[in-house]
């Protein structure tokens, strides 16, 4: 979306609690005509937003309905990981860097998952710590979106490796707290990354829930 006033804005959140009952009720009806009805109902939302927005209906609908069943958040796990006081980053493709990290993949836990997106993106291996915060991602992050993700921030210890050329980043370095360079603010900003220092520098932290 355009930016996060649009969270504050209770037209968001019916169009997005009609998709939810809509999505549910084109998976679990036996109904045709409920069917029907509830595909009109997706169709009003994706109406509202592409409305209020100005994206094209159809991109709309391909981001804002692309799943089925009961709708719940997704999750997206970042690894913090620290050598000689300095958090490690990736470069991504569309230039600006990041914690890495990524969806969780099917049959992943929070821990498997990080492990295996700090090793895809970075070349590091690594061991998870301790989870550091579970993030409401359109409460912290920008662009807003219009389905959930819970983003999870783990401390992990670094045990070796170096970067490895892959698809979805250019190089991994690390960097001290006063020498970030420009954040793709989408999957972490600068406050996110703080607070992992803020993490790694206390051994009582506790862990930040919204």
């Amino acid at each position: 979306m355009k930016n996060n006033t649009f969270l504050n804005e209770p037209w968001l959140k019916w169009a997005i609690d009609i998709q939810s009952i809509a999505q549910a009720g084109i998976e679990y009806t036996k109904d045709i005509y409920d069917k029907e009805r509830y595909e009109m109902l997706r169709d009003i939302a994706t109406e509202m937003i592409s409305f209020k927005t100005e994206i094209p209906k159809d991109k709309v609908y391909n981001l804002f309905c692309n799943e089925k069943g009961y709708q719940t958040p997704k999750i997206d796990t970042r690894g913090a990981v620290f050598k000689d006081g300095k958090i490690l980053l990736v470069h991504e493709n569309t230039g600006k860097w990041s914690l890495p990290g990524g969806w969780c993949d099917v049959l992943e836990s929070v821990a498997s998952n990080t492990v295996k997106e700090v090793r895809e993106e970075s070349g590091y291996n690594v061991k998870c710590d301790r989870v550091i915060a579970l993030h409401d991602r359109n409460k912290r992050n920008k662009p807003l979106y219009v389905y959930g993700i819970c983003k999870i921030f783990v401390q992990c210890e670094l045990i070796d490796g170096g970067f490895v050329e892959n698809i979805e980043t250019s190089e991994a370095k690390f960097f001290g707290l006063n020498e970030l360079p420009e954040l793709d603010e989408a999957k972490c900003t600068k406050e996110q990354v703080k607070m992992c220092f803020d993490a790694y520098n206390d051994p009582n932290w506790k862990v930040i829930l919204d």
